[in-house]
């Protein structure tokens, strides 16, 4: 089996794989849960960390741009412009 991961090693990928799929259920949707919220929230920070000049708002909606589309995007800005 080939890696997915540059930086682990195969041995250690291999286990955790292993741990994973030995897991029931709502241990894996835990999981699950917890790398998207990691994942969000490294996004955000990068996007921040790139235009510090930008309040959180619009880094929301660039965040929404760059994953889901400028046309998503854009709608989101007009509704919040009048909501």
């Amino acid at each position: 089996m080939s890696t997915l991961s540059r930086d682990t090693n195969p041995d250690a990928e291999k286990y955790q794989i292993e741990l994973i799929r030995k897991a029931d259920f709502s241990k894996r949707m835990s999981l699950l849960r917890s790398m998207t919220r990691t994942s969000i929230l490294h996004s955000f920070r990068a996007i921040k960390r790139v235009n510090p000049e930008l309040s959180d708002k619009e880094c929301d909606l660039l965040f929404v741009e760059y994953h889901y589309g400028k046309e998503l995007a854009e709608k989101l800005k007009k509704y919040l412009e009048n909501k």
